[in-house]
């Protein structure tokens, strides 16, 4: 982002390290909970990195203590004196984010270094991969207070099936790290102190040694297959196996292997 355009964000930052895009969520003070107005500093942030020739993986990361604790309540007990349809305008804003996010062509990796809670939790199980500390909780509490996780569980039965979804949403309860990271809310679990160095070194990886362009078709790809029947599923798998053959980056790849050189991605 130019300077402009960051100095109109108040709840988010964005920075570039080594084409790594750090996107920050900055409402410590409020534990980073979610409103209408940080939910739409994400979407443009992501809407930025996704388009950021200078990044080529995204990190999610957040300030203060709490990775996020989910809605914000005052905000939510606002929002329950107004209408259906204006309430309806809000959870689509967010459903938004999380579809944005889930869908977006760069690999994000949650950086999570203290609990997610509620939509703090869906906020870290939404990106492609998710780093987080032995101390992390993590739960949707929203059944606790007469809420639901209506929008996350779109994508938790997706990432971690049915019986463990039911177990999180349904009791409401919160886990470890260690449980988050069975279950497969989260790849893995690191010291404190090794987090961000952990975190960037896997970011570098990526940029390294995966085709851009790979990343972004089988990202794509899994979110779309899981729609498909069996026969749409395997076709469109076909046809996506063959637009693939033809592309520069594939060409590249398999000179590179078969002449026994380095590529550069």
């Amino acid at each position: 982002m130019n300077t402009a355009e960051q100095q109109t964000l108040e709840y988010v930052n964005y920075e570039v390290k080594e084409r790594v895009g750090y996107i920050t969520l900055a409402r410590a003070e409020k534990r980073n909970a979610l409103n209408f107005e940080v939910v739409t500093e994400l979407k443009r942030a992501f809407a930025f990195a996704e388009e950021d020739e200078a990044s080529k993986v995204l990190v999610l990361r957040a300030e203060g203590k709490v990775f996020c604790a989910g809605a914000d309540l005052e905000y939510i007990q606002r929002l329950q004196e107004i209408d259906y349809h204006d309430n309806l305008i809000d959870s689509t804003h967010l459903m938004e984010l999380f579809r944005m996010i889930y869908t977006l062509k760069k690999v994000v990796i949650a950086q999570i270094h203290g609990h997610a809670i509620a939509g703090g939790c869906g906020l870290a199980a939404i990106c492609d991969f998710g780093f987080t500390v032995p101390e992390a909780k993590f739960g949707y509490t929203e059944v606790k207070i007469g809420f639901i996780p209506a929008i996350v569980k779109v994508f938790l039965l997706r990432k971690i099936g049915e019986a463990k979804a039911k177990q999180l949403l349904l009791t409401g309860d919160l886990v470890s790290a260690e449980v988050a990271e069975k279950y497969g809310l989260v790849n893995y679990v690191v010291p404190a102190d090794e987090l961000e160095e952990r975190v960037f070194a896997f970011a570098q990886k990526l940029c390294a040694e995966n085709s851009k362009q790979s990343m972004e078709v089988t990202k794509e790809m899994i979110a779309r297959v899981q729609g498909m029947t069996l026969e749409e599923g395997l076709q469109y798998a076909s046809e996506m196996n063959a637009v693939a053959r033809g592309s520069e980056d594939c060409q590249r790849g398999i000179a590179a292997f078969l002449n026994k050189e380095q590529i550069n991605w």
